[in-house]
């Protein structure tokens, strides 16, 4: 059976519960365990996938085709293991399964309330396959306090109760915010946090405290006698430079350690390849730029897998990696990019900052610095190409209004797997996208071949409209190369400009399936070329 590990938060949102629940996952594993992660997000909508990256960040695509929320990402970059669509729920996906169980009857006339129906609901979503692994760890997004979590913290409250408390522990990450008129860190929004949780009646076994000063001993042994804690249980999560450093720093607190006490884990564990990668993340051998034209660069959320894919790479080949975010609207946009190394052009959604992005790819493609395209970064390379080098002034993309020369068109129709998947124009914007892994054929001889070493590929995609085949052969005349396609020969999947040193774009999105000890062979790529460009 396996053992449940839930964690919440409190005082304050954003203070990385899901970097929190990743490493501990990692340390897990360390131990020889395995570990799986889920995501209980109380906000109603059925899942990320309409919601404004501003206000959410990015979404993350599983590999099965669920649009989930970024911590996913966080859980498969630590544990280098794939989550799935049973690995993330919302209130609104909870709720529509309920209704739709009365709709046909399911619970046989009754009265659907929070309790029983809903939280019932939720603690099977928790308990859902967890037989073949040793730990489940469960994320509560939110904070204490927030309404619409209630329903989550009670179905916890009821599933402890039923596991029993051997088997499962409560994680409460909380902030202890530093006064600098007093010289000191408070610990009372901490007691009042704990005291929210204990009214609902769930109590912390370990309190993981983010603070950016040390925690004083008189200040741990405040919060263990007044939070009800164990002292060796109250864990200092002070700020790492790198993400990669928090399972060292939570093993080094006593984090894993508190977990094993309380489980009767007795191995060890190996922590060499984290101290290996730190030690390679630290002794930078050289130092490229890389920048970033993005519409969304005033939320980093919104570019969280691209920003570690990059990240990766850099650790891979022992490069320090400046990163400079563009905004495509931005008029000096081309000044600042005379100044980079490399370029990635990110996806995206909508006309908006479309022609600095297009701006920003004529550049590199005629000034011959080293571009990796993304999704959207991909259909506006051929559309860059169709412009300035077929001479097609009007080439655009349907997205963005209507055209006389549809470089980039809807999709209608796919393949998955055996199923043909259809869509129409006028169908719901949410989850009718292509959606999770697909494979690719790429083409011998091509950079994209050279990069992976592999006749085929399979990647994520989240996109609703490709590159027109209509165009291909007089792209090729101008030494474009779709050199990767879907396995019908019908959907580019990756083209390359031959001319170019490194010029490669994608149709799905790399970036979703980097790992820091599996870094992507396409960042791999990039980052070498702009050491030698």
């Amino acid at each position: 059976m396996a053992k449940f590990i839930f964690t919440t938060g409190g005082v304050s949102s954003s203070l990385g519960k899901g970097l929190a629940c990743a490493a501990l996952g990692a340390l897990l594993q360390a131990r020889g365990l395995s570990v799986r992660l889920r995501k209980l997000d109380p906000y109603l909508n059925v899942d990320p996938g309409t919601m404004n990256p501003y206000q959410h960040g990015e979404v993350f695509v599983t590999s099965d085709g669920a649009e989930a929320d970024l911590d996913l990402g966080h859980y498969e970059r630590f544990t280098n293991q794939n989550a799935t669509k049973f690995d993330g729920v919302t209130t609104g996906k909870i709720y529509s399964s309920v209704i739709a169980k009365e709709r046909r009857g399911d619970y046989l006339g009754a009265t659907i309330q929070v309790i029983p129906h809903i939280t019932d609901e939720i603690k099977a979503f928790i308990l859902n396959d967890s037989d073949n692994v040793d730990i489940v760890i469960c994320e509560v997004g939110g904070t204490v306090g927030d309404i619409e979590a209630l329903p989550f913290l009670e179905a916890i409250r009821q599933l402890r109760n039923e596991l029993g408390h051997d088997n499962s522990l409560l994680i409460h990450l909380t902030l202890l915010p530093y006064l600098s008129a007093a010289g000191e860190l408070k610990t009372k929004p901490t007691q009042h946090s704990v005291q929210a949780l204990q009214t609902l009646g769930l109590r912390p076994d370990i309190l993981l405290c983010r603070s950016e000063h040390e925690i004083p001993e008189d200040a741990k042994r405040k919060l263990a006698l007044f939070c009800n804690v164990a002292y060796e249980n109250v864990i200092c999560a002070n700020d790492a430079e790198s993400i990669y450093e928090i399972p060292l720093i939570y093993h080094q607190e006593g984090l894993d350690n508190a977990v094993s006490a309380a489980f009767g884990i007795k191995t060890a564990p190996n922590l060499k390849p984290w101290q290996d990668l730190i030690i390679k993340l630290r002794n930078p051998k050289a130092k490229v730029r890389i920048g970033i034209v993005g519409k969304y660069i005033q939320l980093k959320d919104a570019y969280k897998s691209l920003d570690q894919a990059i990240t990766h790479a850099g650790i891979s080949e022992q490069i320090e990696i400046e990163k400079l975010w563009i905004d495509a609207e931005d008029n000096a946009l081309l000044s600042k990019i005379q100044n980079v190394d490399g370029v990635i052009i990110p996806g995206g959604f909508g006309e908006r900052g479309i022609e600095g992005k297009i701006q920003a790819i004529n550049y590199a493609r005629e000034n011959n610095v080293p571009l990796l395209g993304i999704c959207l970064g991909m259909q506006l390379s051929v559309v860059e190409g169709a412009r300035n080098e077929l001479d097609i002034k009007d080439a655009s993309s349907t997205e963005f209004g209507h055209t006389n020369n549809p470089i980039v068109a809807r999709m209608t129709e796919w393949m998955s797997g055996e199923q043909k998947q259809q869509r129409g124009i006028s169908d719901d914007m949410g989850g009718t996208m292509r959606l999770g892994s697909f494979p690719c054929v790429l083409k011998k001889d091509s950079l994209a071949y050279k990069l992976y070493g592999n006749p085929q590929i399979e990647e994520r995609h989240r996109h609703r409209y490709e590159v027109n085949l209509k165009y291909k052969d007089e792209l090729e005349k101008k030494g474009y190369i779709f050199s990767g396609m879907s396995p019908d020969g019908l959907l580019p999947e990756i083209v390359e400009y031959s001319p170019h040193p490194f010029f490669i774009a994608s149709q799905f999105h790399p970036e979703l399936i980097s790992r820091p000890f599996s870094p992507h062979p396409l960042f791999i790529g990039l980052v070498r070329a702009c050491l030698s460009a």
